[in-house]
C-alpha cells in the first residue's frame, strides 16, 4: 500500500468504525464488563494511537533521510572512486619534484642514517593520517577546513584554509618552474640546437602557458577528483621509468665519471689516487655522515610525503568510503613511495657519491647533456610534474569553496572560474616573478608542517571527546607530541632558510 492510501484510511474524517471493529480492538476497555471508557472513545483513541504511530514513523523516515543528508554534508559527490584509481591519486600527490634532492639527501647522511630517517618520516606521516581520518570519523567531516571549524570554530577553518591554498599555491608554482626551466633546454636538446635564436617553442614563459591552457587546465576542470586517476597512474609511470633509469646509469656509469664539460679530466672526487688494489675512497658509499650539510637534508624528508590536504578529498570520493579502506589506501601510497624514494636516492647516489648534486638530473647532465636515455627521462619527469598540478589544484579549489561558498552546492560557473583563476595567477607569478620561490620558501617551512603535524594534532586532540579519550590518555598524549615535533620542524626550516639567505647560498631548498 503506498503512503498516501495508508494516510487515507487512518484519517478519522475518511474512517468510520463499525461495532464489530470497535469490539475487537485489542487491549480496549470496551471488553471489560461493567464500564471503563464508552467503546466509541475506545474506538476513536485506537485510531489516534495508529494516527500518532504512523506519524512518528513518517518523522523517523523523514529524520533519518536529514541524517543522511547531513552525513554527506560536506561530501561534494557520492563515492565513485575505486580503491586503485584513489591510490594512483594519492602517490601522485606524494610524489613531486623532491624526489629528484633525495640523492643529494643521502650523500649528508649516509645510507643508513637516511634509511632510518625515511623511515621514520613515513611512519609519522601515516599516524598523521589516521589522526585525520579518525578525527574526520567521529563528527562525519570529510573536508579539512571543517574540521578546523569543529576543533576552533571560524579562526580554525580559516587557518586551515588558507594553509592549504598559500601550500599547494607554491608547491604548483615550483613545479611550473620546472616546466619553464627544463622544458625548453630538453627541447633544445633534442633539436640539437647549441643556443636559442629567440624560437618561441624554446621560450619559457609560453611553453608555460601552453601547457597550462592545453593539458593542465581540462584536468582541472574536471568535476570529480577520482578522474584523474587515470593521468595519476601515468605519471606514477613516468617516476617509475624515471627510478629504472637511475638504476640502468649505476650500473653504466663509471666512477670516478669524466665531466662532459672536461672531456679530459676528472670531477674532483677523482683526484684521489686509487692503491694498488684499484680501491678508491671517492667511490665508496658512507653508511652514516655528518657534515655541516645534514641538517639541511631534515626538512627535505620531512616534507617527502606531503599529501595531507588530498587526503580528505579522495576519501570524499572514494567508493563505500570507511576509514579502515582510506586508511589502506594512505598505506600502500606511503609505501610504495618510501620504495621509489629509497631506491631513487640510493642507485643516485652510488652513482655520483660526494659528487651529486642537489638536483640529481643536473649531475646527469655533466655526463652527457645530450643522452638520449636523459632527455627521456627530464620529459617523463616533466610530464609528471605537470600531471600533478590539477591534483594540488583541487584542495586548493576546495579551500577557496569551504571559505568563501561553505553552503553552496556544486555550481559548474564557479568551479570553472576559480580554476581559470588559479591557474592565471600561478602562471603569472611564475613568470612575472622569478624570485618568488624564495617567498614560497617561508611558506612551506610554515604550512606544511601545520598540515602535516600540526593541524591533524590539535584538532583530534580538540575533537575526540574527553570521555571517550581524556586528555592524559596515551592517545592524545601523542598527539600532543606529534604537534611539538611539528613546531620543532618548522624553527628548524625557518632558521635554515634565514641562514641560507643571509649566506647567500641555497642549501636549504626542501622542494616537494
Amino acid at each position: 500500500m503506498s503512503e498516501e492510501k495508508a494516510t487515507e484510511s487512518l484519517d478519522p474524517a475518511h474512517t468510520v468504525a463499525s461495532p464489530a471493529q470497535i469490539n475487537s480492538i485489542p487491549n480496549g476497555k470496551g471488553h471489560e464488563p461493567g464500564g471503563g471508557t464508552p467503546p466509541a472513545d475506545n474506538a476513536q483513541h485506537a485510531l489516534r494511537n495508529e494516527d500518532t504511530e504512523a506519524n512518528r514513523a513518517e518523522n523517523q523516515e523523514f529524520l533519518s533521510s536529514l541524517e543522511d543528508k547531513k552525513t554527506t554534508r560536506f561530501t561534494d559527490f557520492e563515492g565513485k572512486t575505486s580503491f586503485g584509481m584513489s591510490v594512483f591519486n594519492l602517490g601522485n600527490a606524494i610524489m613531486g619534484s623532491g624526489i629528484l634532492g633525495l640523492s643529494y639527501a643521502m650523500a649528508n647522511t649516509g645510507v643508513v642514517l637516511f634509511l632510518v630517517l625515511l623511515t621514520v618520516v613515513a611512519v609519522l606521516s601515516s599516524y598523521s593520517i589516521h589522526l585525520l581520518l579518525k578525527s574526520s570519523g567521529i563528527v562525519g567531516i570529510r573536508a579539512y577546513e571543517q574540521l578546523g571549524q569543529r576543533a576552533f570554530g571560524t579562526p580554525g577553518k580559516m587557518a586551515a584554509g588558507i594553509a592549504i591554498t598559500l601550500q599547494n599555491i607554491g608547491a604548483m608554482s615550483s613545479y611550473l618552474y620546472i616546466v619553464k626551466y627544463e622544458f625548453p633546454l630538453v627541447i633544445q636538446a633534442f633539436l640539437g640546437v647549441a643556443k636559442s635564436s629567440g624560437e618561441w617553442y624554446l621560450n619559457g614563459n609560453y611553453l608555460v602557458v601552453l601547457i597550462s591552457v592545453t593539458v593542465i587546465l581540462p584536468l582541472a576542470l574536471m568535476k570529480q577528483l577520482g578522474y584523474l586517476g587515470y593521468t595519476s597512474g601515468f605519471s606514477l609511470c613516468c617516476m617509475v621509468f624515471f627510478l629504472i633509469s637511475v638504476i640502468y646509469k649505476k650500473f653504466h656509469t663509471p666512477c670516478p665519471f669524466i665531466d662532459f664539460n672536461s672531456q679530459n679530466t676528472t670531477v674532483n672526487f677523482a683526484a684521489v689516487s686509487n692503491d694498488t688494489r684499484g680501491y678508491n675512497p671517492s667511490c665508496t658509499p658512507k653508511m652514516v655522515n655528518l657534515n655541516s650539510q645534514t641538517a639541511y637534508t631534515i626538512p627535505i624528508l620531512a616534507f617527502a610525503f606531503v599529501c595531507h590536504p588530498e587526503v580528505l578529498p579522495i576519501y570524499t570520493e572514494l567508493k563505500n568510503p570507511s576509514k579502515k579502506k582510506m586508511q589502506h589506501v594512505s598505506n600502500i601510497s606511503i609505501v610504495v613511495m618510501y620504495t621509489m624514494y629509497f631506491l631513487a636516492a640510493l642507485f643516485g647516489y652510488l652513482t655520483f657519491y660526494g659528487e651529486v648534486e642537489s638536483e640529481l638530473l643536473h649531475t646527469y647532465s655533466r655526463l652527457d647533456p645530450y643522452d638520449t636515455l636523459i632527455l627521456c627521462v627530464r620529459l617523463a619527469v616533466l610530464t609528471a610534474v605537470t600531471l600533478t598540478v590539477p591534483i594540488v589544484l583541487f584542495p586548493v579549489r576546495r579551500a577557496i569553496q569551504q571559505l568563501f561558498f561553505p553552503n553552496k552546492t556544486f555550481y559548474w560557473p564557479r568551479h570553472i572560474a576559480i580554476a581559470v583563476t588559479l591557474l592565471t595567477l600561478i602562471n603569472m607569478l611564475v613568470i612575472f616573478a622569478p624570485n618568488i620561490l624564495g617567498i614560497f620558501g617561508i611558506i612551506g617551512a610554515t604550512s606544511a608542517p601545520c598540515l602535516i603535524f600540526i593541524f591533524p594534532a590539535i584538532f583530534y586532540i580538540r575533537i575526540v571527546p574527553k570521555e571517550q579519550e581524556p586528555m592524559r590518555s596515551v592517545p592524545k598524549i601523542l598527539a600532543a607530541c606529534f604537534a611539538g615535533i611539528g613546531f620543532l620542524f618548522m624553527i628548524m626550516s625557518l632558521s635554515f632558510i634565514i641562514i641560507d639567505w643571509t649566506s647567500g647560498s641555497n642549501k636549504g631548498n626542501s622542494g616537494h
